[in-house]
């Protein structure tokens, strides 16, 4: 075996026997579980949060039923293709209906998603978040006087409809589906905190899923009968991975240090953060 080959034996095999927690909704977990066990890791589900349908449809219809209106359509997760594709099934249009309207994805997932629809991408950021879909589009020149459709989560940060207005764009900034904390399981989270089960690293892929993890933990650590009484010390010892810099700047909201951002904001760029981790 070359040099070469030791070197990718050895990247390959990075994770092996470690235990990795995902936090990530379970229906959005499946890909992030086999990319993670492809590097031999152990994986613990301790979902933290859940996709939910939105309760009124009012704004979201009217929008999809003017949808050719706009010059551009923003997409900012995979989530947000799917829950737009549903509904335009639901109220009878298709993707087709937004004419000559541009499209734009946060990201390579969100892109693929699109294109599994049959929707081709015109823009995507060479930087995969909100501030980068700002930068591009004010590289095209293609902010004022244009009109926007922002289809998002519920609890979505509102930084790029307020830059997008500053700017001179009208905003239609609309939630296409909700996000929602879940409880994390107690019993999982004993142990995965707790003895010969604690679990390795964190994941950590929005800043939702550290908001609800977190909400789970204090929940648990005002139960426990233990010492211990914050988070900090709970996660002593326990790598924190994040998918991208807004998702670490909530985990230090919380005072949490992270061990682990990925450099490119992707489910395949946070496997590669942890790899090179445990590489070194």
């Amino acid at each position: 075996m070359t040099s070469a080959q030791e070197k990718q034996a050895k990247i390959s095999g990075a994770l092996a026997g470690r235990r990795i927690a995902i936090t990530r909704a379970p229906t959005q977990a499946e890909g992030l579980a086999q990319a993670l066990e492809a590097q031999g890791a152990r994986v613990v589900s301790l979902a933290a949060i859940a996709i939910a349908p939105l309760e009124d449809y009012t704004q979201l219809d009217a929008a999809l039923a003017a949808l050719s209106d706009y010059d551009w359509l923003v997409l900012t997760s995979v989530n947000g293709v799917e829950a737009l594709t549903q509904r335009l099934a639901a109220t009878g249009h298709t993707w087709a209906n937004r004419g000559t309207a541009h499209v734009a994805a946060i990201g390579p997932a969100t892109a693929q998603a699109l294109e599994r629809q049959g929707v081709g991408v015109d823009l995507l950021p060479a930087e995969y978040i909100a501030e980068g879909i700002l930068a591009a589009l004010e590289e095209r020149g293609e902010i004022t006087g244009k009109r926007f459709l922002l289809a998002r989560a519920d609890i979505a940060r509102e930084t790029l409809a307020q830059a997008l207005r500053a700017r001179g764009a009208q905003v239609d900034e609309i939630a296409a589906y909700r996000t929602v904390t879940q409880p994390v399981d107690a019993e999982l989270l004993t142990q995965a905190l707790n003895g010969a089960e604690r679990v390795d690293a964190i994941t950590f892929t929005s800043s939702s899923t550290v908001r609800g993890f977190l909400h789970g933990l204090q929940a648990w650590l005002a139960s426990s009968s233990a010492e211990i009484q914050s988070p900090a010390e709970a996660l002593a010892g326990i790598a924190l991975a994040s998918i991208g810099p807004i998702t670490a700047a909530t985990l230090r909201e919380y005072g949490l240090e992270p061990t682990i951002t990925a450099e490119e904001y992707t489910i395949p760029g946070l496997v590669r953060a942890l790899v090179a981790y445990y590489v070194r």
